[in-house]
């Protein structure tokens, strides 16, 4: 029996022993081959079963983050009925009696959900339809009929479309018509005027609650111990200082909880099979690219005469006080400046000046604010700069090597008179 060169200890039910330089003894309880082969076996089969429970440990979790992205986004995204309502009971037990009785009792009741954007009308829709759908005295009386202002946009247009909700398009005639005004009527007639308001009213330590919410796992995920790994790092997120911070800021900016899903949409972007868990620096990141001005990037990827006439529009707006302005007056701006400045800026001809000008019409930080015609010419046609002073300041201080007398100028007060 020979071993390999390399000094090798192995350990068997006798003992150990070495094999220094082809030396060695025989143990008990340990069979290796010949020629020194036996050792190159051992390791080539615990390779292949290290390989083998590597890949199936990665596929499972390749599983699990699969699943996880799914549940996540459709609560995101699709704003299903699920999870809890936040702050709304009262509006909710309201709404279901009242469509219960409508649908039980037959009586005629009718109501407008009003609140701001984000502030959970149509969850709390969702949520009180599948409650009613789920029970058996309600199931086979209820039809639901689904409208979209965008798409139906006056009475007659969407009178139409809940008659093809409602499989009558094969009455033809006059008798369509008849149906839709005894409709029209039933409806404006009993309309009581019912109105359930919406507010997000709640505090920053129920707002931490609705974040622990919308970003747990299901008791009945696949795999438990990975939904309690997420479950539990998601506790640890919610107590954590920068997190905090992060959910404050927006806490204070806007209370829409389409904003918050925005948020976590962005941090559950950055899961994967090698980075399965949100890190507070997930979220710091997120909340960077949520609050990222997407007008402000615009203008990093502009040039310098470019730039130099988004200022000129900007001491126009403030000597004027925000009046519309057009070609020639920015033009005029610019030469000013140039004309104090001829010692580091390049004196563009008008042509070219003008072609710079129809770009940020392009890119719409630029908007006329009155129809072409072929009366006015193109240089006096009145504009509006689609661009606050901040937004300007804030880009041209991430402008990549943007001329000193450029900062300077965008900074100053007053127009060069």
């Amino acid at each position: 029996m020979r071993f390999l060169a390399a000094s090798v200890v192995l350990c068997g039910r006798s003992g150990c022993a070495r094999g220094p330089n082809g030396a060695g003894r025989t143990i008990e309880g340990a069979k290796l081959g010949e020629e020194g082969n036996g050792w190159a076996e051992i390791s080539v089969k615990t390779s292949a079963m290290s390989k083998r429970k590597s890949k199936e440990s990665s596929g499972a979790n390749g599983e699990c983050i699969s699943q996880l992205q799914k549940i996540l986004r459709e609560r995101f995204c699709c704003r299903y009925a699920t999870g809890k309502l936040f702050g709304i009971d009262h509006q909710h037990r309201h709404l279901l009696e009242l469509l219960k009785r409508t649908v039980v009792h037959g009586e005629s009741n009718s109501a407008l959900i009003i609140g701001p954007r984000g502030s959970g009308k149509t969850a709390l829709l969702n949520h009180v339809l599948k409650e009613l759908t789920e029970m058996k005295q309600v199931r086979g009386n209820l039809l639901e009929v689904h409208l979209n202002g965008l798409l139906q946009t006056n009475d007659k247009v969407a009178l139409k479309e809940i008659t093809r909700q409602l499989h009558l398009e094969n009455v033809v005639g006059d008798k369509v018509f008849d149906i839709l005004e005894l409709l029209e009527k039933r409806v404006k007639s009993r309309f009581s005027h019912r109105q359930i308001y919406l507010m997000n009213s709640f505090d920053f330590k129920q707002y931490i609650r609705i974040f622990k919410e919308q970003l747990s796992l299901p008791s009945d995920f696949p795999d438990e111990s990975f939904a309690q790994k997420w479950n539990n790092n998601v506790q640890h997120l919610s107590e954590d200082k920068t997190v905090q911070d992060v959910l404050q800021n927006l806490f204070h900016c806007t209370k829409d909880l389409r904003s918050l899903h925005l948020l976590l949409m962005l941090a559950v972007s950055n899961v994967t099979v090698h980075h399965p868990l949100i890190t507070a620096s997930d979220l710091h990141e997120a909340s960077k690219q949520y609050r990222m001005d997407s007008k402000a990037n615009i203008v990093h990827g502009l040039s310098v005469l470019e730039i130099c006439l988004i200022i000129a529009m900007k001491h126009l707006n403030d000597v004027y006080e925000g009046e519309p302005f057009n070609f020639q007056m920015v033009y005029n701006e610019f030469q000013k400046f140039i004309q104090r400045k001829a010692h580091c800026m390049y004196n563009f001809e008008k042509p070219v000046v003008m072609k710079a000008f129809e770009h940020l019409l392009q890119l719409e930080l630029v908007k006329p604010i009155e129809r072409p015609s072929v009366r006015t010419q193109r240089e006096y046609l009145l504009m509006k700069l689609l661009l606050d002073n901040n937004q300007i300041m804030d880009a041209l201080q991430a402008y990549p090597n943007c001329p000193t007398d450029v900062k300077q100028w965008a900074a100053s007060s007053l127009s060069w008179l």
